[in-house]
């Protein structure tokens, strides 16, 4: 059972294994977005994007405040 583990270990390791991306051969990238000035090359297409992975925001709160009332903030009936 250990030899077919380490095997399916070894062949999955391989698998990790990139290089420069392009396109198969007889196939081009995809067009440009629409309103962008230039086709994005594969490396910018593998990139995410802003909404992908937002920016931390690590801002401490700098100033304490009181809460103004909240006037629903009614007992149950």
């Amino acid at each position: 059972m250990k030899p077919l583990i380490l095997a399916a270990a070894v062949a999955l390791a391989g698998c990790g294994a990139s290089r420069g991306l392009k396109p198969a051969e007889g196939e081009q990238l995809p067009p440009a977005p629409y309103g962008a000035t230039a086709t994005p090359a594969p490396a910018d297409l593998l990139k995410p994007g802003p909404q992908a992975r937002p920016g931390r925001s690590d801002e401490l709160l700098r100033n304490s405040q009181e809460r103004r009332s909240d006037e629903f903030d009614l007992p149950p009936r």
